[in-house]
């Protein structure tokens, strides 16, 4: 690791500033602050040296590294951390509401990420993101933003969205973990490194560039599976103890959405002359 520069990266220490003071000034609970300051570590951790250094140049291992932390460590907790009155005001025009409403569904949440996440792994894309820093900050905001896809049919965190049974959730889950990492099995496999841009693995790290990939599979899988699975078990289980009724509940800013829903559908209604 000594044989690795260290950087500050200002730009990503600014953003994170920004984004994790906004979400703890936006809501009065205790609880989404902390879920906030966690949040805002695990992004730090995720995107500066030497992770974010190593994800971008390096090892495929850092890269899956960064990408579960992104997807299954930093979204849920980013998606608890926002106030409810904040979303709901956001997501109120039409366009918008109707966009997530669709990405919140369960089918179309997990076609997009794992559509758009493959594309991500892809030898061209990973090749443009170690040489373009632009390229590269795009890839790592587009691994973010799945992430969140990915959970919003688990937290509902869209006014009006579909919520699942907590079975559902936990199948969801299961699904899930399936596709978060699409070439994980390719990466076992392959018989020579599939990203000639990731280099001097054996220089810094210690390993052989196919050494890396072969990593990257295994804790690609296992890295997806276990948490998501405990995850799963977690929320049947406990769903299991305190009934189904409680453990999805529809709360006054859900209504509220569906009525403006039902405003925007309903045809205006003419005035006759000498009405």
């Amino acid at each position: 690791m000594s044989r690795l520069p260290w950087h500050v990266h200002p730009l990503a220490l600014l953003l994170v500033l920004g984004l994790g003071t906004f979400q703890v000034v936006t809501t009065k609970d205790s609880r989404r602050r902390r879920y906030a300051v966690f949040a805002s570590l695990l992004l730090l951790v995720s995107v500066t040296w030497p992770l974010g250094d190593l994800a971008a140049t390096v090892s495929l291992t850092a890269a899956t590294l960064q990408r579960l932390l992104l997807m299954l460590a930093w979204a849920p907790l980013w998606l608890k951390s926002l106030s409810v009155p904040l979303v709901a005001r956001l997501t109120r025009p039409a366009l918008i509401d109707g966009v997530l409403r669709r990405l919140a569904h369960p089918v179309v949440a997990v076609l997009v990420v794992t559509v758009l996440g493959t594309l991500t792994l892809l030898t061209p894309v990973v090749d443009l993101a170690a040489h373009s820093s632009l390229a590269r900050g795009g890839v790592v905001l587009l691994t973010a933003l799945l992430g969140v896809v990915l959970w919003f049919p688990v937290e509902a965190t869209i006014p009006g969205s579909r919520r699942l049974s907590p079975l559902g959730r936990a199948g969801y889950l299961f699904v899930a973990s399936l596709v978060v990492t699409s070439l994980s099995i390719i990466w076992i496999f392959a018989r020579h490194p599939l990203y000639p841009a990731l280099h001097d693995q054996q220089t810094i790290l210690g390993i052989s560039a196919l050494l890396d990939q072969q990593l990257a599979g295994f804790l690609a899988k296992l890295g997806a599976f276990v948490p998501l699975w405990i995850t799963a078990v977690v929320i049947f289980s406990r769903a299991d103890r305190v009934g189904e009724a409680q453990e999805s509940p529809l709360t006054w800013v859900d209504v509220e959405r569906h009525f403006e829903r039902s405003r925007r559908r309903r045809p205006p209604v003419e005035e006759r002359p000498g009405g």
